[in-house]
């Protein structure tokens, strides 16, 4: 009997055992679990079970959307799918994202266990458990005490929501209002907001509890009721510089009754509003102590309703005085020259280009702060990193239609030299890849909006606008230089030259590993979803039963395949 052996990183775990390994890369409390088998499957293979074990002992085996009895098509009502442990029903393919229950963000290490089994048809029917190997691992972050980052769940139009929630509105019906009262909603709120809600709420209630403590916030969408609220509480220890571009000013815009409200709490010389050349686009909090900045909240987030309830999103906190004193500032510069100041912020200091930090207990980065003269300023470190990435690039961006050279590398991204992966609202060519073939995955949202099938109708879209918000781009996230782009920036030349935003370069394996997660975990959500529409009678959704003449793991064998490369990808740490 092989040797079992275990190899772990900062971030990732694998396990081996007589040629199959499951290996475990984290993200924020999810896990990506990638399987694989170092030969060649047998003509009986059916596929992986895979058993979760929870702290206090309690097993089970994770669902499969699929089996072999029910075939899934376009017109499958969501009543009559059927959801089947994974040894009855093993998945047909080499990774699955997870979500661990009632998982704290510092869960120590081990706290979960994974078993994967690889499952076999008996020919007599049925199946059978081949080899087995298993890892304990905690999606809990290391060694980063004065950094944390978070996702929401961007599953508002999912059959999960609709499940749990019976597609609840996130709002009182009518026109859109700042002034209601959430408590119907905070369980919805809790679960669509997930870590990211936690993280925002837990940064304010800290300056709340200090009265040494003020806020600095730019916002560029401000409407979530609780949020203002709680800005409201701060009187006049709260700064604000706010967007006033058109859609901000409109007579059916919310933010100037938020506008309105923070001024009369803060004073009318704490609220300012301004939109640099187009958007004052930043969301960002800074905490001040006795007047020095000591901690910064940013990311793509906006502080509403929709921002942190519909559209996936990140936020990130540093917990350290350099940095905070960076975004700081920029939020001088920009308060100091309220208004369309967008020349007055090129000229300026910060603008110049990245702040490179390495710091104890925050990961070695850099930020740069728009709008700047040149969009190489900022977007030419992307460019190279994408341009010298030696394995995958993976990301999740608004709109890949704007200007620049970011954006036009990543729509024509070449599958045949690296492995590429990402969701966006762009319908520009994108396209999914055909199984066999080298073309990568990149899935326009607005596809889903016009196709999406019968059984999905009664999911809630929660009104018009961006559902991927998401702004970041992870390249080599399991190579030599793992490095992940994110912000308020959308990676466009224009952007960059004309609005007020953040960007910044993480040069950090674990954070560049849990973005591409994140990566996975929204294409995956979608391409289902997508699948669906494809799927008749003729040819429905339906795990492969060993009986045709191709097997379902096939193409993840055939050499230069995009699945090939997807099942090394991911297995490798």
């Amino acid at each position: 009997m092989a040797q079992k052996r275990t190899s772990r990183t900062s971030t990732s775990l694998t396990a081996v055992h007589n040629g199959l390994s499951i290996t475990a890369h984290r993200s924020a409390g999810s896990v990506l679990l990638a399987l694989n088998l170092a030969e060649r499957p047998t003509d009986d293979f059916a596929g992986f079970a895979i058993k979760r074990t929870d702290p206090k002992g309690k097993s089970s085996f994770l669902l499969n959307r699929l089996n072999f009895k029910n075939a899934i098509t376009a017109t499958t009502a969501p009543e009559d799918r059927e959801y089947t442990p994974s040894d009855k029903a093993p998945f047909q393919k080499f990774r699955w994202v997870d979500f661990p229950p009632d998982l704290p963000p510092d869960a120590p290490e081990g706290r979960y266990t994974y078993e994967a089994t690889a499952m076999h048809f008996k020919k007599s029917g049925g199946l059978q458990a081949g080899e087995s190997v298993s890892l304990a691992f905690s999606p809990a972050p290391e060694e980063l005490a004065k950094f944390d980052f978070g996702f929401t769940r961007g599953f508002l139009s999912s059959q999960a929501y609709a499940t749990r929630f019976k597609n609840a509105p996130i709002r009182p019906a009518g026109d859109k209002d700042i002034d209601f009262s959430t408590a119907e909603f905070e369980k919805r709120y809790e679960w669509l907001g997930f870590k990211a809600r936690r993280m925002l709420f837990d940064f304010l209630a800290e300056a709340a509890a200090d009265p040494t403590l003020m806020v600095d916030l730019f916002a560029y969408d401000l409407d979530e009721p609780d949020f203002i609220r709680e800005l409201q509480k701060l009187g006049p220890r709260l700064r604000a510089y706010l967007d006033d571009a058109t859609l901000h000013t409109k007579s059916s815009a919310v933010e100037p009754e938020a506008k309105s409200r923070l001024t009369a709490s803060a004073g009318a010389a704490n609220v300012k509003s301004g939109h640099f050349g187009r958007y004052a686009h930043n969301k960002v909090l800074i905490l001040k102590k006795n007047g020095k900045p000591v901690k910064v909240l940013t990311g793509s987030t906006n502080f509403s309703v929709r921002g942190l309830y519909v559209q996936a999103n990140n936020v990130l906190v540093f917990d350290d005085a350099n940095v905070a004193d960076l975004y700081e500032q920029a939020f001088e510069q920009a308060f100091s020259n309220a208004g369309n100041n967008a020349s007055k912020f090129r000229q300026s200091p910060i603008a110049a280009g990245y702040f490179d930090i390495a710091r104890p207990g925050v990961p070695k980065f850099g930020v740069a702060f728009s709008p700047h003269s040149d969009e190489a300023a900022s977007l030419n470190r992307v460019f190279d990193a994408i341009g010298g990435a030696q394995s995958s690039v993976m990301f999740a961006i608004m709109d890949l239609s704007g200007g620049g050279k970011v954006l036009e590398t990543i729509r024509n991204l070449d599958a045949t030299s690296l492995f590429y992966y990402g969701v966006t609202e762009d319908s520009g060519g994108l396209s999914l890849f055909k199984p066999g073939s080298n073309k990568g995955r990149a899935l326009p949202f607005s596809y889903l909006q016009s196709k999406t099938p019968p059984p999905f109708k009664a999911e809630v879209a929660g009104g018009s606008g961006q559902v991927v918000h998401h702004k970041f781009v992870v390249t080599d996230f399991n190579g030599v230089s793992p490095t992940v782009f994110t912000g308020s920036s959308n990676f466009a030349g224009g952007g960059e030259k004309d609005n007020g935003d953040n960007l910044l370069a993480i040069s950090d394996r674990g954070i560049a590993t849990a973005y591409a997660v994140e990566a996975v975990r929204l294409l995956d959500h979608y391409h289902f979803r997508a699948s669906m529409k494809s799927a008749t009678k003729v040819n429905p959704l339906t795990l492969d039963d060993g009986t045709g003449t191709k097997r379902w793991w096939a193409d993840y064998y055939a050499a230069g395949a995009i699945k090939q490369r997807d099942r090394l990808l991911f297995s490798k740490v």
